[in-house]
């Protein structure tokens, strides 16, 4: 009985039913907690060691990293017990569930031999073969000529599309969650001599930015990894001005699951339909929509504010 005391004592603290909760999904070091929790890497170290000598996770070793999962046998048991009550639409259990798909897409984008070959010149379209160049160019077909005022690029990675519309834009902010994406793509603003463009660490489904301060967002090859599309569409909504736009560029449904697991998508690519919906929903105009063939085709989506052509 103590044992059993012992254990649901450790698991009645709020920080630590989350951790039980994520390692639910799988695996996880202790950065990957920290970045997904927004907390201290002691304390959560401390709570982990409490979990783990209460039998409710197991610890082991792999290279540089100690990875945590819900062990076998009794321990595991209670905890999958204890999780069984706690409710899926919990907004702090979604929210955690948003940082996971986050955190994993990282994980495999590092883990991609091309990632490690690359560097600063990674890009996810060439990682899966596809024509990253006749994708940029379509995107620029969709936008009118001349200047295009302040752009902000959700899900920047590596900057591409920041150095694709340096030229036409006064001001360009890349905003992306991931600490290694962000130093490339400074190394890439800074070899090129970018100074009216900057990079920030930020989640896209709340962006650290006032209503209305941009004139064009760009949401590049990152939605397929987003745990809710329609939430960070509205999100990136939110920044346009009255005279905004967005192109919203991914891949198009397909059935091509082996690429999509190795870089761990959650989602196979998006209708017209679906994306229509989140645009509409949103408060935005869809207009027509653009593909680029390939391997797996890449889809453009572009939508203004109300009376925008």
């Amino acid at each position: 009985m103590e044992a059993l005391l012992t254990s649901l004592r450790a698991a009645a603290d709020p920080t630590r039913l989350r951790l039980l909760a994520l390692t639910a999904r799988g695996p996880f070091c202790v950065s990957e907690f920290t970045a997904i929790l927004g907390q201290s890497q002691p304390r959560l170290s401390r709570h982990l060691r409490l979990l783990c000598e209460a039998g409710l996770l197991e610890r082991s070793r792999e290279g540089a990293h100690a990875w945590f999962t819900l062990p076998g046998g009794a321990g595991g048991t209670l905890a999958r017990a204890i999780l069984a009550h706690v409710p899926d639409d919990d907004p702090v259990v979604e929210a955690d569930r948003r940082q996971v798909a986050r955190v994993l897409a990282e994980r495999a984008r590092i883990a991609s031999e091309s990632f490690a070959r690359q560097g600063a010149d990674w890009d996810e379209m060439r990682a899966l073969g596809l024509p990253a160049g006749k994708v940029s160019e379509a995107l620029l077909a969709l936008l009118p000529e001349g200047r295009l005022g302040r752009l902000i690029d959700i899900g920047t990675g590596t900057g591409g599309a920041l150095a694709l519309f340096a030229p036409r834009i006064a001001e360009g902010l890349g905003i992306d969650a991931s600490p290694a994406m962000l130093a490339l793509a400074r190394t890439r603003l800074a070899r090129e001599g970018l100074a009216h463009c900057a990079v920030k660490r930020a989640d896209m489904y709340r962006l650290p930015l006032p209503d209305g301060g941009f004139d064009l967002a760009i949401v590049q090859m990152v939605l397929h990894y987003a745990e809710d599309p329609a939430e960070a569409l509205a999100e990136a909504a939110r920044v346009l001005s009255s005279e905004g736009r967005i192109v919203v560029v991914d891949l198009a449904r397909h059935r091509r699951q082996e690429a999509a697991e190795r870089l761990a998508h959650r989602w196979p690519g998006f209708s017209d339909e679906e994306m229509a919906g989140w645009l509409s929903a949103a408060g935005l105009e869809p207009q027509p929509a653009t593909t680029v063939p390939g391997p797996m085709p890449v889809r453009l989506w572009p939508a203004a504010r109300p009376g925008v052509h």
